[in-house]
């Protein structure tokens, strides 16, 4: 079983920071993409970044210059840092990984979500 883990989620005021982090646990043979995708009420899941076993970096256009992906192979973690925080960023942020737990075929696995809200 392969369990996404996020934190780091809470309330920040416009223009302030916050880092989320996600961790990979159970049986892992190997992850590929991870990545972070948000929802606000009322509207679809969309990309946020994400980043590929090798640190190549996606970000959607929002965010781009305000947000960094990173992640630690060695931990199965992935990290997104938020700077520049605006009031349009407030989400529930989950965490997204393709992974194998043996040799074969990478499944897709959601972490639990992390409310972000960011107050103007």
């Amino acid at each position: 079983q392969v369990q996404l883990v996020e934190s780091g989620g809470g309330l920040v005021q416009a223009g302030g920071s916050l880092r989320l982090s996600c961790a990979a646990s159970g049986s892992i043979f190997n992850i590929n993409d991870m990545g972070w995708y948000r929802q606000a009420p009322g509207k679809q899941r969309d990309l946020v970044a994400s980043i590929t076993s090798g640190g190549r970096t996606t970000y959607a256009d929002s965010v781009k210059g305000r947000f960094t992906i990173s992640r630690d192979n060695a931990k199965n973690t992935v990290i997104l840092q938020m700077n520049g925080l605006k009031p349009v960023d407030t989400a529930v942020y989950y965490c997204n990984a393709w992974i194998m737990s043996g040799a074969g075929v990478a499944r897709n696995y959601w972490g639990q979500g992390t409310q972000v809200t960011v107050a103007s």
